[in-house]
């Protein structure tokens, strides 16, 4: 039988036996997420993969998990370093109805759940105190565990899929100097024991399955008040962006409705008060 996958991703394993069992005890909790599963012993990109697959009319829930990426990417377009062995790298074919399908802007309401989805099933699978950064970011105190990438597909206006992909740092690695500053792992951040990989995918992709039923169900401030409990560290925090007048630097205080970072610009006293809504592009935490 012809593969369904591109060429460069043809270097295939069954689902490893361990990760199996835990999915199959899980099920339920799963729903549609894990039935279909494809595990790559190596590709260029798991988004590339799972879109790859949604054009051919994967279902929605398809799961696909690589050892390591070649090609791996995140937030405008930055490499992920994803060395073999160091991490899970996974991606999630989507295909939202009603009113997420509807919104505005899918992709970054997907990215806030997915967030909370990961310091969900992290705290789950290893008691790690996993929290969140503004827009895409899973950190242990200072240092990235985590990131979320969500690319969304549109046709004539209308929604066809979402590709939400994450990569998650299981073992320390020989990370390129300036990741290594910003970078740490589930082994490193527990002290040398290796993490239990098929509990902590499983536990992710139940929290996933969870917050998704609620995006669907146009629980849009179920997601966001989440999101703000795991980020206990956004109001007050200093940022720095890009205008087309320069630098501007200002003070987090909020996400809005439409997952928008609320910055209230560093200016001088009695100024105007108003907040500056950043929704792309770079910002600095400072």
């Amino acid at each position: 039988m012809k593969s369904n996958l591109p060429d460069r991703s043809r270097d295939t394993t069954v689902v490893p036996q361990d990760v199996q069992d835990v999915l199959d005890r899980n099920a339920q909790r799963l729903r549609v997420f894990g039935q279909q599963m494809h595990w790559l012993d190596a590709t260029t990109s798991t988004n590339d993969v799972a879109a790859h697959l949604a054009e051919r009319g994967a279902a929605e829930g398809t799961v696909v998990v690589a050892e390591s990426q070649t090609a791996g990417r995140g937030r405008l377009g930055r490499a992920w370093f994803s060395p073999p062995g160091a991490g899970l790298y996974v991606s999630i074919v989507l295909r939202p109805a009603g009113d997420l399908s509807a919104h505005r802007n899918p992709a970054v309401l997907l990215t806030l759940a997915s967030g909370v989805a990961i310091a969900e099933g992290v705290r789950a699978a290893t008691g790690l105190p996993a929290e969140i950064k503004w827009p895409n970011d899973v950190m242990i105190g200072k240092r990235k565990l985590a990131g979320v990438l969500a690319e969304a597909t549109s046709q004539s206006g209308a929604l066809q899929h979402v590709i939400v992909g994450f990569g998650i740092n299981l073992q320390p690695a020989a990370y390129p100097p300036d990741v290594a500053r910003r970078a740490t792992s589930i082994e490193a951040e527990m002290g040398g024991r290796g993490a239990d990989r098929a509990q902590l995918l499983v536990e992710i992709l139940a929290a996933f399955a969870a917050r998704y039923a609620d995006l669907q169900a146009g629980m849009f401030d179920a997601i966001l008040s989440a999101w703000r409990a795991r980020a206990p560290l956004l109001r007050g925090a200093l940022v720095e962006w890009e205008t087309p007048h320069g630098l501007q630097r200002g003070r987090a205080e909020d996400i809005d409705a439409t997952g928008a970072l609320l910055v209230r610009p560093l200016g001088p006293p009695g100024g105007d008060g108003r907040f500056e809504r950043l929704i792309a592009g770079e910002v600095r935490w400072t």
